[in-house]
């Protein structure tokens, strides 16, 4: 692409703050979502095509941006998700071999702008010290006050529900490599594929379902067990997912559920979720399993948490897994189901695997219920 590559854009923050950089294409644009950091090395493919991150303007840490293009085998779902890219250093020319196009094309192909020559540092220790905030990135730099109307207007995170937006429209089925006496019926709230690979990898049938699927509907499967998917937005707008958990539980099911679908079995309990300070995102987040004693690096995507004080005092659930950094809660079982639930991303593997003896865990206590 011959894109000139020198259009002035500005990234305007909610509260008027506001950083000058580059547009990344010769294109006109504005772009409006949720201002968030991640601090991961490596995986920016996953991170822009995680559907959790739909609504949401996304900020990396790392320098570099872009170097080793983009491997289609290694998106997280059909399209780029987030709502667009502020970066330090865009890199136009990958070096990587097994590269399939630039992410300059990955970013075109899906009509998402990118700003670029951004004081990534400043910018997110002022998100850190502030919070996540709306804000908008923007080559109208000449019309600072239109755009600071414009982001007024644009609907907080709390409060939204943004599940809809990228939950499959029509249930599919996926046939485990090998013969399985194991179905699984998963509740697609913005799945990542790979969380979808490991499931299948242990001999799962699945059939993932759309966001306001009834339990009547996926019963008609005949599941031996549930899952909740993660995906973006506030879990207290899910009400109607929160009734489909409480249905499954009544009727003794096993559930597992991760990042959005661990907050909404949560809700499920009678536990608050609340929306964080600036989230926890990135791919080096120590966690500790306070049932093992073990420690486990992993990948974090989120910016709601359930309440500790609520889930420590409630009767039914057991807190197993925390947040070293913080001490929020990493995790959930109840005591009296079968269910437990993480905040975090054991598909992900940064560890690298870390945390995928949960899916272990899932299948065995599926067997465990059969028997």
């Amino acid at each position: 692409m011959n894109y000139i590559k020198n259009l002035k854009a500005v990234v305007l923050l909610e509260d008027g703050t506001l950083f000058t950089g580059k547009a990344v294409t010769d294109k006109e644009f504005t772009s409006f979502g949720e201002i968030c950091f991640n601090t991961g090395m490596t995986g920016y493919q996953e991170i822009f095509t995680d559907p959790s991150y739909f609504g949401q303007i996304m900020l990396t840490t790392n320098a570099h941006i872009g170097n080793y293009g983009i491997n289609t085998n290694e998106s997280e779902s059909s399209s780029i998700k987030i709502s667009g890219l502020v970066c330090k250093n865009f890199s136009y020319h990958p070096s990587r071999v097994d590269s399939h196009l630039s992410l300059e094309e990955f970013l075109h192909q899906n009509q998402i702008h990118a700003v670029s020559d951004i004081d990534t540092r400043a910018l997110t220790e002022y998100i850190r010290v502030h919070g996540a905030m709306n804000a908008v990135i923007s080559t109208a730099t000449e019309h600072i006050d239109d755009l600071k109307n414009q982001l007024a207007q644009h609907p907080s995170m709390a409060g939204l529900e943004l599940s809809s937006k990228v939950s499959t429209t029509k249930a599919y089925e996926i046939q485990p490599d090998q013969d399985s006496n194991c179905r699984v019926a998963v509740l697609d709230l913005g799945i990542k594929e790979n969380i979808l690979r490991h499931l299948k990898a242990r001999g799962c049938h699945l059939k993932v379902f759309p966001w306001n699927t009834s339990y009547e509907e996926m019963l008609d499967f005949q599941p031996d067990a549930f899952f909740l998917s993660n995906g973006p937005g506030d879990p207290k707008t899910l009400k109607s997912v929160k009734d489909v958990v409480l249905t499954i539980l009544d009727n003794d099911f096993p559930l597992f559920g991760i990042c959005l679908g661990h907050q909404i079995i949560s809700l499920a309990m009678g536990i608050n979720t609340f929306k964080m300070h600036h989230g926890h995102r990135g791919i080096n987040h120590p966690v500790k399993n306070l049932i093992t004693g073990k420690s486990e690096i992993t990948s974090q995507n989120h910016g709601f948490s359930v309440s500790y004080e609520e889930a420590e005092k409630h009767p039914e659930v057991e807190i197993t897994h925390i947040h070293l950094n913080d001490n929020s809660v990493a995790g959930i079982r109840l005591k009296n189901k079968d269910c437990f639930s993480v905040q975090y991303h054991p598909e992900a593997g940064p560890g690298p695997n870390d945390a995928t003896y949960l899916f272990d865990d899932f299948v065995q206590m599926i067997q465990q219920k059969k028997n």
